[in-house]
């Protein structure tokens, strides 16, 4: 497993409000078990701050199971993506969007659970680097829709 030691505090974050949001976390330990998974080494402090920042909240699921929830007006929202949209290019049947170092991973990740409010149609999966994500069209002419379709989101929020 490769440790990403350079890891924006913001895409950690972004990272943990993920793992939030699919379910499953139990405790600050757990969730740094979590993290460890994903390459990222963090303190039982630090999940905790970043926890406190997102203000999750530690709540029993619908089977009665103690998991930490996000609340709606979250400091991560599928807003948050368009702060990771630097520039987009296309070239065929590919989008690809350059972000902040540390960055691309979330993106992708977001892409691929069509969090980018409905923007994204034809996508048939997503390539993530640290700053680069390429977004690949199942049309083979559709990367210069997707790149229109990821600016426009990103303009959106702006």
């Amino acid at each position: 497993m490769n440790v990403k030691t350079s890891v924006s505090t913001s895409a950690r974050q972004n990272i943990i409000a993920s793992l939030v949001r699919a379910g499953g976390v139990e405790s600050q330990a757990h969730l740094v078990k979590l993290l460890a998974k994903e390459g990222i080494k963090v303190t039982q402090a630090t999940a905790s701050r970043d926890l406190d920042d997102l203000r999750a909240i530690r709540r029993r699921n619908a089977a009665g199971i103690m998991q930490y929830q996000l609340p709606e007006n979250s400091p991560t929202t599928s807003t948050g993506s368009r702060n990771l949209i630097l520039r987009v290019d296309s070239s065929g049947n590919l989008a690809v969007v350059k972000t902040p170092s540390g960055g691309a991973q979330l993106l992708a990740s977001a892409i691929d659970r069509n969090a980018l409010d409905g923007y994204l149609k034809n996508v048939i999966g997503t390539i993530a680097g640290d700053d680069t994500v390429v977004v690949i069209s199942k049309s083979s002419s559709g990367g210069s829709t997707l790149a229109a379709a990821i600016k426009n989101y990103a303009k959106k929020g702006r």
